[in-house]
């Protein structure tokens, strides 16, 4: 199938490798010259703009961009997506942006006689390299089976989650929960070291016990605790703080916009910013139990 593929950033473009792997023929976008000449030497065809790359013989765009600002401009600019490409060729969106964002898009490219899927993903740069993203998909039954083979050169988890704009609902509400889960676990730990007790120990007890989850047991954020974790490299690499502050903002906007109360999820919000604002935002977001365990150090 001949893919169309926009932005090859740091999940961009392992992605984009996956589908060369698998067979795929490629055209590439990208504002970044040596993320497109890379792809390019794996296999790639380049396009100049994405008005090119949507009138190149593509039957399906995927586009992997920072925020709803960009994908909005991609897809509804004077010179974008929907102006240049013909109708039938299949759309898909795995940016994160805000539901309310993705429902418009989706909406004036249906109306253009492109269906549109939004399909945001989780499991970082490893599982983007690796090929075993979680796709979370709103959009048309029909349409998620069309792209699932597609999906499936990419990810090994493939859940349609209803139409349009669910898919970013499953991952706002996903990370905002991450966000608070990874927060308590963060406040737990400093709580018990900072009262005399081992942090491996601890951590033992609460993963046997009723406090156990995924940042406690898979990612735990003090240091020590676990190998090959942010935790054990000074936090560098994974998940960026900033990266996590951007989907609590999404999270607190959808939900305001719903008129549905995240009093967690506004709180995590601002330990984070604080967090950013301190210089911090680059660090993977488990670094967050630094804001508990300075006057300790």
């Amino acid at each position: 199938m001949h893919i169309g593929f926009l932005g090859l950033g740091n999940m961009g473009a392992p992605m984009a490798r996956n589908l060369l792997k698998a067979g795929h023929s490629l055209t590439v976008f990208d504002l970044s010259a040596s993320a497109v000449a890379g792809l390019v030497e794996a296999g790639a065809q380049a396009a100049d703009s994405p008005a090119l790359l949507a009138s190149a013989d593509v039957e399906v765009i995927i586009t992997m961009l920072p925020a709803a600002a960009h994908v909005k401009g991609v897809y509804l600019g004077e010179d974008g997506l929907l102006a240049h490409v013909r109708a039938g060729v299949r759309l898909i969106d795995s940016s994160t942006i805000d539901p309310h964002s993705a429902r418009e898009v989706a909406k004036a490219a249906a109306a253009h006689g492109n269906p549109m899927l939004d399909a945001p993903v989780s499991g970082g740069t490893g599982g983007a390299a690796a090929g075993t993203l979680t796709f979370m998909v709103g959009g048309e039954a029909a349409d998620f089976a069309y792209a699932q083979p597609i999906l499936a050169a990419m990810g090994k988890n493939i859940v349609h989650c209803g139409g349009a704009g669910n898919g970013q609902v499953a991952k706002v509400a996903n990370n905002m929960l991450l966000g608070i889960s990874m927060i308590g676990v963060a406040e737990a730990m400093a709580l018990g070291v900072a009262l005399g007790m081992d942090a491996s120990v601890l951590a033992g007890v609460i993963n046997t016990s009723s406090g156990r989850c995924w940042s406690s047991d898979t990612y735990n954020p003090f240091p020590g605790v676990m190998d090959n974790v942010p935790a054990a490299r000074g936090y560098s690499g994974g998940f960026g703080a900033d990266l996590m502050l951007k989907d609590l903002g999404l999270a607190t906007e959808a939900a305001r916009q719903a008129k549905q109360p995240v009093l967690l999820g506004a709180a995590a919000q601002q330990l984070y910013q604080s967090f950013s604002q301190q210089g911090h935002g680059a660090l993977d977001f488990s670094a967050i139990i630094n804001l508990y365990r300075a006057e300790h150090e």
